[in-house]
């Protein structure tokens, strides 16, 4: 199973290195969201899932960092790398572009393992529920913003999204709905395999840990 999710981690992750390297001089926020929720939710928790328990696992070397603290710190640098005078970093260099996939790809990392982590204590394993509910919650937050804003946050004139020109307010529109279809539903969906670990009767987890 570790071996398999950290084959499609990887894959996840040079699909999106390689969508990156088609689009960065399009000037597209869609096409950026469409990599940054292609390393956030899909190859983080991929690779968040390989490493678990093993030695390149965050979580056996920070206890401290829980859910809790990891959602506050994704949301900063979500949040932070779409201000607009970031996001014209990124968009006007590929050093600062680098930058801000690979501290996405560590804020996923560092959220999935620590919500993901198995603890014996019902408070801190509803913590890891309640961190990607928060992340869930605010990824939704930002993409109803970016869909809903009367003018384009990020400059004027046409981009181009994979081949296809765009107008800004548009492809603003449309990077929204993306984080909000991809990232927001993700986030609550590991929420609700955490929900239904929880729920589960005592007996039946104790059985799954003793059988491992």
């Amino acid at each position: 199973m570790k071996n398999l999710a950290l084959v499609a981690g990887i894959f996840a992750l040079c699909l999106a290195l390689a969508l990156l390297a088609t689009s960065w001089n399009g000037g597209s926020l869609t096409a950026h969201m469409i990599v940054h929720m292609t390393t956030v939710a899909i190859a983080a928790p991929l690779l968040a899932i390989a490493v678990s328990g093993r030695r390149l696992d965050p979580a056996v070397h920070l206890p401290w960092f829980g859910p809790l603290l990891a959602s506050v710190a994704e949301l900063i640098v979500v949040w932070l790398w779409h201000m607009p005078a970031l996001r014209r970093l990124a968009e006007a260099r590929l050093d600062a572009m680098l930058l801000e996939q690979a501290s996405f790809l560590l804020a996923g990392i560092l959220l999935w393992t620590a919500c993901f982590r198995r603890h014996d204590e019902g408070a801190q394993r509803l913590a890891g529920i309640i961190g990607l509910l928060f992340t869930s919650i605010h990824m939704t937050l930002l993409g109803v913003l970016l869909t809903l804003a009367p003018h384009p946050l990020y400059g004027i004139g046409d981009v181009t999204c994979l081949g296809f020109v765009l107008g800004r307010d548009t492809d603003q529109q449309l990077g929204g709905v993306v984080m909000l279809l991809v990232g927001a539903a993700a986030y609550m969906l590991g929420a609700l395999i955490l929900l239904a670990d929880v729920l589960k009767p005592t007996s039946s987890r104790g059985n799954q840990c003793g059988s491992g």
